[in-house]
């Protein structure tokens, strides 16, 4: 039977000045290896339920990783678009509770009064739904298309892929965790933040951004995971024009992401990616091509 205490590491992971080192949890395994069986400790991430309250009414609970929770909030507010700017959000407080934790955050008025007004349609729904929406107009946004139009060169990917793999702390201590990063036109990693969820690693990374005071749309987002519909929506919404994901998009995700004016990147490795939408912002130095005519995937 593994037995799991919950603590902070002796000597925690080496982490940059942005992050923290997160809560992880150490449990008791037995390990089998080379035909040997050996009783050891083990770091595992810690997940914990995260409710956000806006103005004293609870919205939403998600699964997450208990660091940087004041970007997760902000991010997520802006990405769901419950808020416009980060100016709509006028206080946060963040409560441990006994079964875990609840942000409070005080917005705005009118983007309150519009968050009543979005539940009051959720009224008597039966099903789980997507992401708490039940129908397919909430599902789909109403997402200006991105106005960025910052390119970058593709060898400058790789060097920031690699960087990013060097600031996942908590994905080196457990294997269990995913990251968003965001790079400037020169392929400056500026920010890296780590959740158990790759929407909460997006959303996390969004709201430092804002936090910042940083035009998404002045750099390209890097996510450690596949490129679904949703992560380019976030992409979109906070203003950025280029989502880099190590692993594959979804046929939504292209859609979507030519509908957005996004340039969606996956299978992102060392030396090689695929770009499947919106090529112009990938050029290599002397390279003048103009955007591309829009495909289709059928």
């Amino acid at each position: 039977m593994i037995k799991t205490r919950i603590e902070r590491p002796s000597q925690p992971p080496a982490h940059g000045p942005e992050q923290p080192a997160p809560t992880l949890a150490s449990t008791d395994v037995e390990r089998w290896a080379d035909g040997r069986l050996e009783a050891c400790q083990d770091w595992v991430a810690e997940e914990v339920p995260v409710s956000l309250d806006y103005n004293g009414l609870s919205h939403a609970v998600m699964l997450a990783s208990p660091a940087d929770l004041e970007d997760f909030a902000i991010g997520f507010s802006l990405t769901e678009g419950l808020v416009d700017h980060r100016r709509d959000i006028t206080d946060i407080a963040i409560d441990t509770l006994e079964r875990g934790i609840r942000i409070r955050l005080d917005i705005t008025g009118r983007c309150f009064a519009r968050l009543k007004e979005r539940r009051r349609s959720l009224a008597g729904r039966t099903g789980c739904g997507l992401c708490g929406t039940d129908s397919l107009d909430q599902v789909f946004r109403d997402i200006q298309p991105v106005a960025a139009d910052t390119c970058f060169q593709p060898d400058r990917l790789a060097v920031a892929l690699n960087r990013l793999a060097a600031r996942q702390s908590l994905q080196g201590m457990t294997g269990a965790a995913h990251a968003a990063g965001w790079i400037d036109a020169l392929g400056q990693l500026h920010h890296v933040r780590e959740d158990v969820g790759r929407h909460n690693a997006l959303d996390k990374l969004i709201g430092a951004l804002a936090q910042a005071g940083l035009d998404a749309g002045q750099g390209a987002m890097l996510v450690t995971s596949r490129a679904s519909y949703e992560m380019v929506q976030k992409a979109a919404a906070s203003g950025c024009g280029m989502l880099v994901a190590v692993s594959a998009p979804t046929a939504l995700a292209i859609r979507t992401a030519h509908d957005l004016n996004v340039t969606l990147v996956g299978f992102a490795r060392q030396g090689r990616h695929t770009v499947y939408s919106h090529a112009w912002r990938l050029a290599a130095d002397g390279d003048a091509r103009l955007p591309a005519e829009r495909g289709e995937i059928r």
